[in-house]
Parts: C-alpha cells; structure tokens; sequence
C-alpha cells in the first residue's frame, strides 16, 4: 500500500469526540453551499422529509456530569465578548454599522432574525458577507475547481492510502447512507469528502428542497431591497484556508464525524440552542467539553484549526471592513465564531478605535 511521505504510516486516529468536526460547520459556508448540489442529486427522490431535530446534549450533561456543565460555564464566563449576536459599531463622524453573528444552516429557527436584527438588517444601505457572490453557485464552484491544488490529493494518493481498514469501513459507510460512493470521492483531499458528511441529513435534504443557509437568505434578501453587497473573502481564500489544513488534521476531522455520525443531530442541536441564547461564547467551550477528550483545546491538531480558520480570517476581516465601516450603515454577517475571543472581530474592532456594545 502507498504510504503518504507526510505520515510515513497508515492514519488511525482515536475519535476526539465530535468537538473539531462541529465547530467546522461554523466555518464553511462556501463548502456548504457547494454541497447544495450534491445534495439535490442524493436526495431529491426521498418523499419524506427526516426529522431534524436532536437533543441538546448540555441538558443530559446538567444530570450526569454537572461538574463538566460548570466548567463550560466558567469558561464561557471568561470568553471575551460571549454573550451576543449583534453588536453596534460606532465611530465619530460616521453613521454607526452592525455586526451579527451568524449560522451556515437554513434551520428555520436561525433563518427567524428578532427584531433587533432585522431592524438593524432593514435599514442598512449596505451588506456585508463572508462571501460577495455567494448566490452565485456556478461561479463559486468554477473558482473552486479552477485550482485542483485545493480539492485533489497528489498522484498515488487516496483516501485509502491514508486511512486504515477500520477507518475506511467507517467513512464508506457514512458515504453510502449519503449516496455517494467511496470510488467518486476517493481521490478528493478529505476536508472535501468531511464537508460532504459533516452535515446532519435532514439539513442535506433541506438544502435539496431549495432551503438557504442564513448567509443565502441574507444575500438574496439584500437583493430584494436594492441594498449594496460586499465580501471580505474571496471563495480561494476560504477553500484554502480548509485545504491548508495538514493532511492529517483534515483526515482526522473526516473519522471523527464519520464514526460520530448517528449523534450529529444532537450536536448540532446543542449548538443551534446554544447560538439562539446569544451564549457564542459558550459554544466552543461545549464543544470541547462535550468531547471524550476534553483536552483537545490544549491539542496541537486544534491550535492548527484555531488559527487557520478562525484566527487568521478575522484579522484579514477586520482589516478589509475598515473603508466599509468608514462609509456607515453597514450590516456586517460572519460566522458567530469570529465574534468572540481575544482576537474576535469585536475585540479587532476596538483596537481600531471603534466603540463595539452588544444589543443582543
């Protein structure tokens, strides 16, 4: 068997829980409206919608583990600007903008902005996204494909040559439930094949149905009321800020939500219930807590992922909403995980000389 130079061995990591693989569904919303597509052509034929609604796991943990819960709770006690989706940004001189923090899902629940939001939404001259041409699937998946650095293993490389037998059987078997098959998808870099199952079916099965993501509705919505549309990263930036990932750490990801797959419901329930109550900042503490290795976070994998897709993006943010800004009367909508933190867009904001307060 081919051995990756890289690894000099046959990958077999022990799943980490399912803390990486869901905080990455934060983070791609290009990948997920990629995954539009495919969904259409897997599942269009079934006639019944799959319940989608899981358990919020943090209320088992409340019986069984409250000692974990009180940590999570400390922890999002200490994360710096976690509570709020919205937040006011104002500067002398200048109308003030808005930044809210988003979810790349089309859970009805999430696509229902409160007052607040819509209010800020409906009389903002411009929109800001992660993404400008978002709408444009065709376009963004000819960017994507422009460049199979991003997407394709190097010759001699697969999936098979990077998992053992047991892993493989596990990821086979996810891809099968999904309709796609292991030959289609062996030659693709693993971040590619992990975005194609990290999602729960029955948002697969909504996006077939012609449901967008909050980021689509946003842009669409923008559309309609004539309202000026900006991106802070280009469709290359965002695919290659997952493709840049190392290869095992994107291998990793994909057996961790392969072999986790019959709970992914539940975990994005939790988070979605979690976003909902504006407790951003308590998400990635439940995640990683909620892991079987709650020391991930102090894991080298993680401080990879931290910085590569979080981390690094919110400065390039940051500094290209500093001539959007200075116009006013922005709504800015990111990732709700670019909002909190040290190096969160909110704390980067404020180091620009901006006043940034929560509204909600």
């Amino acid at each position: 068997m081919f051995q990756l130079p890289a690894f000099n061995r046959t990958l077999h990591w022990p799943p980490t829980g399912w803390a990486l693989g869901t905080i990455a569904l934060l983070h791609v919303v290009f990948a997920l409206t990629f995954l539009a597509v495919l969904a259409m052509a897997t599942v269009e034929a079934r006639a019944d919608e799959p319940a989608c609604r899981g358990e919020n796991l943090l209320e088992a943990m409340a019986a069984e583990a409250p000692e974990k819960l009180a940590q999570i709770r400390r922890e999002a006690s200490q994360t710096p600007n976690g509570k709020g989706r919205l937040w006011r940004i104002e500067a002398d001189g200048t109308d003030p903008s808005w930044l809210f923090g988003t979810m790349h899902l089309s859970d009805p629940r999430v696509l229902e902005m409160n007052e607040p939001a819509r209010s800020a939404f409906d009389g903002a001259d411009t929109v800001v996204l992660e993404l400008k041409d978002i709408q444009n699937t065709a376009k963004l998946q000819a960017a994507m494909m422009a460049n199979p650095a991003l997407t394709m293993l190097e010759p001699g490389e697969s999936l098979q040559s990077m998992l053992s037998q047991e892993d493989l059987e596990t990821v086979e078997g996810i891809l099968q439930e999904r309709g796609i098959p292991l030959t289609l998808v062996s030659r693709m870099k693993p971040w590619l094949v992990f975005t194609m199952v990290a999602l729960p079916e029955c948002e697969m099965e909504r996006r077939a149905r012609g449901k967008h993501a909050l980021d689509m509705q946003l842009a669409r919505d923008a559309v309609a009321g004539g309202k000026r549309i900006e991106g802070l990263e280009t469709v290359e930036e965002q695919v290659s800020a997952l493709a840049n990932l190392s290869l095992d750490l994107q291998v990793r990801m994909l057996i961790d939500v392969a072999a986790l797959n019959t709970s992914q419901n539940d975990r994005v329930e939790t988070m979605t219930d979690l976003y909902l109550a504006g407790d951003i900042g308590a998400i990635m503490p439940a995640l990683l807590h909620s892991s079987e290795d709650s020391g991930l976070a102090e894991d080298s994998a993680f401080n990879e992922f931290e910085r590569g897709m979080i981390q690094n993006r919110n400065h390039t943010m940051a500094e290209r909403l500093q001539p959007i800004l200075a116009d006013g009367n922005a709504f800015v909508a990111v990732g709700a995980l670019h909002l909190p933190g040290d190096e969160g867009l909110v704390e980067l904001l404020r180091d620009q000389g901006y006043r940034v307060t929560a509204v909600q």
